[in-house]
């Protein structure tokens, strides 16, 4: 009898979807907060629309920013820790050992089987090190080129999302009715981004879509009153 085979799918673009919720997640709600605070204070539609895109274009170059100095923090304590395993290794190559056999016996591994796979890692030093930099410390070596993705997804995606509340003042001349459906277009755009998210992650669509709308709406309201109370 012919077998099916076996396929297994796994979401691997971790890092990513993060950078994207991230930029998303402010690019929709502080321009949003922005214009509406603006809103109460001047009538002007396209002051308030070159206001919006000054802060975006700032934004997203800050959030950018701050991606990129996150992810060389992270590469950076990796070669930091892995030098030092290198160190250790070298110089108490025992206490390691006996970290690796820590690290198996709360696998169930006998002490005899721990043996076996201490003498293999010591003929393999880089090995050695690679798994004590994953199962010893947790860390996985960061992509080289992780710093600038980092940055450039999470300044597009914060562009991207400042666009959309502030669409609304780009095609009405009345304020008022412009933070309306301003409001309205980012509610929706939250719930979608939402769904989206969670069809990516394995979380159930309707939830993630729940989740992200309440968050973010609860946020922007904040911020909206922060801005309505200081004007």
């Amino acid at each position: 009898m012919p077998m099916t085979p076996h396929v297994e799918k796994h979401f691997t673009a971790g890092e990513a979807v993060r950078d994207i919720v991230i930029g998303m997640s402010d690019g929709l709600t502080v321009p949003f907060a922005l214009a509406a605070g603006l809103t109460g204070a001047i009538s002007q539609t396209h002051l308030i629309v070159t206001a919006g895109f000054a802060e975006i274009a700032a934004g997203s170059i800050a959030m950018g920013l701050g991606g990129y100095l996150a992810a060389r923090g992270d590469a950076e304590h990796y070669e930091h820790e892995q030098a030092r395993e290198e160190h250790e290794i070298a110089v108490i190559p025992e206490a390691e050992a006996q970290e690796v056999r820590e690290i198996f016996q709360t696998y169930g591994l006998s002490a005899e089987e721990c043996a076996t796979v201490i003498e293999s890692l010591r003929k393999r030093p880089k090995d050695w090190v690679a798994f004590m930099m994953r199962f010893e410390l947790g860390l996985e070596e960061p992509e080289p080129s992780r710093a600038w993705k980092s940055a450039l997804t999470i300044a597009i995606a914060y562009a991207v999302g400042g666009v959309i509340p502030l669409s609304a003042y780009v095609f009405l001349s009345n304020a008022q009715s412009a933070l309306r459906v301003s409001a309205v277009v980012t509610l929706a755009a939250l719930a979608i981004f939402g769904g989206i998210k969670g069809h990516f992650t394995g979380v159930p669509i309707i939830r993630s879509a729940l989740q992200t709308s309440i968050i973010g709406g609860l946020a922007a309201a904040a911020a909206f009153g922060i801005a309505r109370w200081i004007g």
